[in-house]
């Protein structure tokens, strides 16, 4: 989306008035002087639902789910949602833990994704009991101005993001088939609107050997865990030669019962990344003639399973990015400059499979948390900070601001609806970025 039609254009909000249009071009309804149209209105909108939005931060805080067992998580969204007239469905697109919820009828439908799923031991250390707060709040606020909008309100509720790909699963099942505009905002360490990631493969490595005494007969066992070291070791060699941006990490998972058995079985999980789906396949070639180097070493037989859907690379609308980005800075935040975006990488996301099929805008919040990162203990602690607070209502003024603008001028309004026009489902449907599991695209 790098037309210039796809460019912001300066925006009355930014002199703070202006005749603002309704979708079909002509002078505002009556009445429509109490919409939001600044950042600040929006930010002010949200305001009257603080307590709740902090409320449900620290409540989703406080009960950490992972992956696709987001029960609790999942309800509370829903049934929130549920009780200020959202049509809630789940669940949907055969995940236990996934939802949708609209409200509206407009052609122009915002789609806005909630996370809440946490991260093994160290609970909400990516945040994302702010991302679904966030879409949450700015649900709210869009709803209230629906029809003036002429849009449809969709929170989509999106789990496994961690591991299991549930956007990926959601994306398939046609859940995003209509959506104009694809929105979300993620905590972080720095203030980032069209922030980069990588694709990413998750893959468990599986070996078997013969177990045997360790001291009275070794020699009849085959050890799973030394072809576990033995690919370690050439995994660790191969490194060398990695393009850039390609990473390997993984950790053993099983390695053995006790240390007077010769280990019959043991089992690895590595993530593999790339800044594409064709250096990503590239990559995994080369691991997996690692995997088998393994097992040729030491004679076990190894299995490789693919725990979720390939991730592919973030793909930013530049215009709603960059609507964002006024909203944000007017909000009092600084984004980092694009060139700086540009050069580090925030990790991998299921959003960027949507990214490649949908308008859509995944930006960075700033927390303060000192020197943490996404990941560790002391970033979920300050997942639940005032400036984690504050992020929850700034995210969501922000989301709701990007989306009535798009939905408001006239110009990217025609430009997204006509996608969701021309978009093919049945493609969107198709697993084309996926990885098979003998290592080529399928």
């Amino acid at each position: 989306m790098s037309t210039d039609s796809s460019r912001p254009r300066e925006s009355s909000r930014e002199s703070g008035g202006g005749d603002h249009r309704n979708v079909a071009g002509s002078a505002e309804p009556a009445g429509a002087e109490s919409r939001p149209v600044r950042a600040q209105d929006w930010r002010a909108a949200v305001e009257h639902r603080r307590e709740e939005l902090i409320e449900l931060s620290h409540d989703l805080h406080a009960n950490p789910e992972i992956s696709l067992r987001e029960h609790r998580s999942a309800a509370r969204l829903a049934e929130l949602l549920a009780e200020r007239g959202f049509t809630v469905e789940r669940p949907v697109a055969g995940l236990a833990t996934a939802f949708t919820a609209e409200y509206g009828s407009g052609e122009f439908v915002v789609g806005l994704c909630a996370e809440y799923d946490a991260l093994p031991e160290v609970g909400h250390a990516c945040g994302h009991n702010i991302i679904a707060a966030a879409a949450v709040g700015a649900a709210l606020a869009l709803a209230e101005q629906a029809a003036e909008l002429g849009i449809t309100v969709r929170v989509l509720g999106t789990p496994a993001e961690e591991t299991g790909g549930g956007k990926i699963t959601m994306l398939e099942a046609g859940l995003f088939d209509r959506v104009a505009a694809a929105l979300m905002v993620h905590p972080g360490p720095a203030e980032a609107c069209a922030p980069r990631s990588l694709a990413i493969t998750d893959l468990r490595v599986c070996y078997t050997g013969r177990a045997a005494h360790a001291a009275a007969a070794p020699e009849l066992g085959v050890n799973a865990a030394d072809a576990v070291t033995v690919a370690q070791v050439a995994i660790g060699l191969r490194r060398q030669h990695l393009e850039p941006e390609q990473m390997v990490h993984g950790i053993v998972t099983s390695g053995g019962a006790a240390p007077n058995i010769v280990p019959e079985r043991a089992v690895a999980e590595y993530n593999l990344r790339a800044a594409d789906p064709a250096a990503l396949e590239r990559l995994e070639q080369g691991i997996r003639a690692c995997f088998e180097a393994g097992a040729t070493a030491t004679g076990c037989s190894v299995e490789v399973v693919r725990l979720s859907p390939v991730y592919t690379e973030l793909n930013p609308d530049e215009w709603l990015a960059e609507t964002y980005r006024s909203a944000v800075t007017e909000l009092g935040r600084a984004p980092l400059t694009r060139a700086a975006e540009r050069r580090d990488v925030i990790g991998s996301t299921d959003m960027g499979n949507v990214s490649r099929w949908i308008p859509s805008a995944h930006p960075m919040i700033a927390l303060e948390c000192g020197e943490a990162v996404n990941h560790q203990a002391e970033f979920a602690a300050a997942c639940i900070t005032d400036s984690a607070d504050r992020a929850v209502l700034d995210g969501a003024a922000a989301l709701a601001c990007t989306a009535a603008e798009a939905a408001l001028d006239p110009e990217q309004r025609e430009r997204l609806l006509s996608a969701v026009e021309e978009r093919n489902p049945s493609e969107v449907r198709q697993t084309s970025n996926r990885l098979s599991d003998s290592g080529g695209v399928v």
